[in-house]
């Protein structure tokens, strides 16, 4: 992802927010979403709304080979679909004006994410999940079962790829918004003090 701000940044709010930005995301094997972004105030907040949601999901967090289910990860990307159409309908055309070509809004990226990205992952690997759940034994744990289907491994590597597509989504929402970010900053834990 490659995020360039152009034409100097105005103070309002919460923050700095660039009046432009260059956008360029990559969807693998699939299409590049780019170019210029000169978000209204409309697409600021649709912008601050949908990155809570990213910020707050499994969608964006790596999922390690030992951690979580596949299934819930699938489960949170879904709901990435209802959030999104949500914001959209609540903030209407003023997220998504026609531009001239080589131009982006906040309608453009969210539909193009959802339809390049997260559908044909959901497409492909809910039947594909629900087929192999619908084979577990009462005496099986969901957990063990479903690590061991033999597309575990598969089905982990391609969420990892939409989720770096929604890394870099989130990024670009987080720069339109104009705030900290919520998702690589943490906050350093605090040694416990020994008490005497």
């Amino acid at each position: 992802m490659v995020l360039r701000q152009r034409l100097g940044r105005r103070r309002a709010g919460r923050g700095f927010k660039p009046q432009e930005i260059t956008v360029k995301i990559s969807i693998p094997f699939v299409a590049e979403l780019s170019g210029v972004w000169a978000p209204a105030e409309a697409e600021r907040e649709a912008a601050w709304e949908l990155y809570v949601e990213l910020a707050t999901r499994v969608s964006v967090v790596e999922l390690r080979e030992d951690e979580g289910l596949l299934r819930e990860a699938l489960s949170s990307l879904y709901t990435v679909f209802g959030t999104t159409r949500e914001i959209l309908r609540r903030y209407g055309p003023a997220v998504a004006p026609r531009t001239a070509p080589g131009n982006v809004t906040f309608g453009v990226l969210a539909v193009n994410i959802l339809n390049l990205s997260i559908r044909p992952l959901l497409s492909r690997w809910h039947p594909m999940l629900a087929a192999h759940e619908a084979t577990r034994s009462t005496d099986v744990d969901p957990v063990t079962h479903e690590r061991q289907w033999t597309h575990a491994s598969e089905l982990r590597a391609e969420i990892d790829s939409v989720r770096k597509v929604l890394l870099a989504l989130a990024q670009t929402l987080n720069q339109v918004a104009g705030v900290g970010d919520l998702i690589t900053t943490q906050i350093p834990r605090q040694q416990a003090t020994e008490r005497p």
